[in-house]
């Protein structure tokens, strides 16, 4: 089956916060969005298919997740991520930035402290502190573009009390796939000092050949027994408006935390279209649409790198996994004001600063390339416009 990830489909005027909040963000309605990290490609029309079935019938009441719903789950971790998941492992979150929240309240207390590593999803920084959390930033360490734990600083952060670290993988924004090596390493420091690992694996899918995801938690049942694995369908089928995720606790006496948690806040319910959208999605079909968007995003990167391969003040190394491309302007020696400046009201692009994702960010922007390929054609065009800034 082929399918059409060129199309292009206009999303203003559809309350999108990607275009229809561009005045908000940017200060300018016209700028071309590729910031906010959802996908200018329609869902999957099978999945449009199994919710518009379900509205097909006059009743939309109240909903449960079902067997179905479980083993669609387990089906797709056992073929996409070789995990075998158990069907009672799996509970609810709206989404991952609220489960981060529930686990927060689950497993810590106010004034316990909790790691993070930037430069990382922004979220990260605000659910720890709204909760009345002590942030300790662990930075990863950055070379010629590349990435790396600190794991000195994370052994010597874990000695002093902190009880839970925050795990981004794939790591967003940089698109850094961990290996199996890295994470064993990772997990023997919170073993050792008994961290609570969350860990964010909403990217997960979307992984460019010739690279392997691992989740942490499935690499060993000691890990398997202190880690709370997030994720959705969101990302990977374009459905973060259903506002419906899930995550995967092996350890019982830590997941009936989380449920307890869950039912606290009264955010257990969920979407039933969200439910009939992930049993669509975790599929044959799913896989073989999936399989075909990372072709089409593969050649979205090679469109974009060979056309910016030749400003010699932008460098951007390939991802190994998500849609967003970490792009590094250090060379023009602008501020980031300067440069947020040039690129939204000069050029006008609308990328994500770096410095969202913490200090650690200066001088870099986040790229989504999930969009057509003319898309990426008319940023290039755009580039040109301050050509002399980037030679």
């Amino acid at each position: 089956m082929t399918f059409d990830f060129n199309r292009f489909i206009s999303r203003e005027n559809t309350s999108c916060v990607k275009y229809d909040l561009r005045q908000a963000i940017f200060g300018k309605p016209d700028v071309l969005p590729m910031w906010v990290a959802d996908m200018d490609i329609p869902t999957p029309e099978f999945i449009i298919d199994a919710i518009r079935k379900r509205l097909n019938h006059p009743v939309l009441g109240y909903t449960f997740r079902d067997s179905e719903y479980h083993n669609a789950i387990s089906w797709w971790y056992k073929h996409r991520h070789c995990w075998d998941i158990k069907a009672d492992w799996i509970d609810f979150c709206p989404g991952v930035v609220s489960g981060l929240s529930h686990a927060i309240r689950a497993f810590t207390m106010p004034g316990d402290a909790i790691i993070i590593q930037p430069p990382v999803y922004r979220p990260f920084f605000s659910t720890v502190t709204a909760n009345n959390r002590k942030l300790i930033l662990n930075p990863l360490v950055e070379n010629n573009g590349q990435y790396a734990f600190d794991y000195d600083l994370l052994e010597k952060q874990a000695s002093q009390g902190a009880r839970m670290l925050i795990l981004s993988n794939p790591h967003n924004p940089v698109g850094k796939l961990w290996s199996k090596e890295e994470l064993l390493k990772l997990g023997e420091i919170c073993i050792r000092h008994n961290l609570i690992i969350v860990s964010d694996e909403i990217h997960s899918d979307l992984v460019f050949e010739g690279n392997t995801h691992f989740s942490i938690a499935s690499l060993s049942e000691k890990l398997a027994a202190i880690t709370i694995t997030f994720s959705s369908m969101s990302k990977t089928f374009n459905l973060a408006g259903l506002a419906s995720g899930f995550v995967i606790i092996p350890n019982p006496v830590l997941k009936a935390k989380y449920a307890a948690e869950l039912e606290a806040s009264g955010a257990g319910m969920g979407n039933i279209f969200g439910f009939e959208a992930l049993k669509a999605a975790f599929t044959p079909q799913g896989q073989e649409w999936l399989n075909a968007l990372m072709q089409h995003l593969n050649s979205n990167w090679e469109l974009l790198s060979k056309g910016l391969a030749t400003y010699s003040k932008i460098k951007v190394n390939k991802p190994d996994a998500t849609y967003l491309v970490w792009a590094d302007f250090r060379k023009t020696n602008l501020t980031d004001d300067q440069l947020n400046k040039l690129l939204v009201h000069e050029a006008g692009l609308g990328f994500s600063p770096g410095t969202e994702y913490g200090h650690q960010g200066t001088g870099f922007q986040r790229i989504n390339i999930a969009c057509p390929n003319q898309t990426i054609e008319l940023a290039l065009s755009k580039f040109a416009k301050i050509a002399r800034h980037l030679e």
